[in-house]
């Protein structure tokens, strides 16, 4: 098992993202590969999916794009990125993924862009 499965507790494969995003998957593999969402090979067979927890109310947590290219240019790929989103943070307290869906984006975004430095 992966770092990245570790932390992350449920996934959702692409085509269930398309489902609850009511797009098709090639919208889906779009979204990730412009940096909307963040997707990783889990499982013994490999499959791609998306930590369920980007999503609120059948969309994507608002702040998360922003994020993820903040992420990005600090140099992470996705699963790395995945696995700072989902660590634990005694400073927040927290996790950065639940800062960033109570809406605390500025500070999470401030602490990833440091981790370019």
């Amino acid at each position: 098992m992966s770092n990245v499965e570790k932390v992350v507790s449920e996934w959702l494969p692409l085509p269930d993202v398309a489902a609850a995003l009511d797009v098709s998957v090639t919208r889906v593999h779009a979204l990730v590969k412009d940096g909307s969402l963040l997707a990783a090979r889990i499982g013994e067979r490999s499959i791609r999916a998306v930590p369920a927890e980007f999503f609120s109310d059948g969309q994507i947590v608002d702040s998360l794009r922003g994020t993820i290219t903040v992420l990005h240019d600090a140099g992470f790929d996705d699963e790395e990125a995945i696995t700072w989103l989902f660590t634990e943070d005694s400073s927040l307290p927290g996790r950065p993924i639940d800062a960033l869906r109570e809406g605390r984006k500025t500070e999470i975004r401030r602490r990833a862009a440091a981790l370019g430095w």
